[in-house]
């Protein structure tokens, strides 16, 4: 099974509605969990091999990239890497949820900029094309975390791809190595 060539206008289109309005930023949540409903009715990856938008933005834009890739380490594919990845992602959720938590209890200020790597941040404020009035200030400060997490995977995926092939974040991708996971324990 193959991407669809137009997949990629998904991711693309989920970071210009950031900039619209951060609360599109929420959309990302179905992007994390159809992969799994799509596993256990399929019993195979098949977002991975066929639906995934950032999968599709890879080879879309990094395939015709004019120099030799190196190839992926194998660390990377069978090794470290995609636990390295995971704990990332879980550790993110973690401090998302929890910050959430707080923001909604009033024990801390929302946040309203994006972060690289849950903690560097950006110096710059995001465009907000149309303003959403009367949304609570912790579904704000969750649209921000959540979408400081999908831009940093993405440029270290797209970082990724440019050292080695288009789609080497496919190989340490969080949710590839949960599925992975998910279809080796029904397996057994």
């Amino acid at each position: 099974m193959r991407n669809h060539k137009l997949l990629f206008t998904i991711t693309l289109s989920y970071f210009l509605l950031g900039f619209v309005n951060i609360h599109f930023a929420l959309l990302g949540i179905f992007c994390m969990t159809i992969p799994f409903f799509l596993v256990f009715k399929t019993k195979k990856k098949t977002w991975c091999q066929g639906y995934c938008p950032r999968a599709a933005l890879y080879t879309t834009t990094l395939k015709h990239k004019g120099w030799n890739s190196l190839n992926t380490p194998n660390y990377f594919v069978h090794g470290e890497m995609r636990w390295v990845m995971l704990t990332y992602f879980a550790v993110s959720l973690f401090f998302i949820t929890m910050t959430t938590i707080a923001v909604a209890k009033g024990v801390r200020a929302p946040m309203n900029y994006l972060r690289f790597f849950v903690v560097y941040p950006i110096p710059f404020s995001m465009p907000q094309l149309i303003q959403f009035s009367k949304v609570t200030p912790w579904i704000t400060h969750l649209a921000y975390r959540f979408y400081s997490m999908m831009m940093t995977t993405t440029i270290l995926g797209f970082t990724l791809g440019l050292i080695y092939r288009p789609r080497t974040w496919c190989t340490i991708c969080p949710v590839g190595t949960m599925s992975d996971s998910l279809l080796k324990k029904k397996r057994r």
